[in-house]
């Protein structure tokens, strides 16, 4: 599909507040409203409109404390990777699971109330998952979200 520079704009100006109307977005672009509902749709039908989500400031719902975990895989050929993606799935602690390559085979979002409710995730339902070997905690301090490079 070839994006031309007013589907850019649509995309820049969702990805900054993707609850705006079509309306607003029409408006704030000088476009008709049916012109940027069609452009919505054939991006959406075409997989570059992924979904819309709300973001909840954790902290103001009682999760104060975000930490990266690193996982490194104890026993990659006994425990399978989908297993252990499943696992980790089910904890609802866990925002977020990417599968990378280098140090670590696992990089993990998770949010807790506190630290003390960390180190009970960590040791209750992390770390007694089968397979897991080494992990690494990084606490977040501070984080700016930036929209994508479009």
């Amino acid at each position: 599909m070839t994006r031309d520079e007013i589907d850019r704009a649509i995309l820049r100006s969702l990805q900054a507040s993707a609850d705006q109307s079509t309306t607003q977005l029409a408006a704030r672009l000088g476009l008709s409203q049916p012109a940027v509902w069609r452009r919505i749709k054939r991006l959406e039908e075409a997989g570059v409109i992924a979904r819309r989500r709300l973001v909840l400031d954790a902290e103001r719902v009682g999760y104060g404390v975000t930490v990266f975990l690193g996982i490194k895989l104890a026993t990659k050929g006994r425990v399978s990777l989908e297993d252990f993606e499943r696992a980790v799935g089910a904890i609802p602690e866990v925002q977020s699971v990417a599968h990378v390559l280098g140090l670590y085979d696992y990089r993990l979002r998770v949010v807790a109330r506190d630290l003390a409710d960390f180190e009970r995730v960590l040791r209750r339902r992390i770390m007694t998952m089968p397979g897991v070997g080494d992990v690494e905690a990084n606490v977040l301090l501070s984080e700016e979200r930036r929209p994508g490079p479009i």
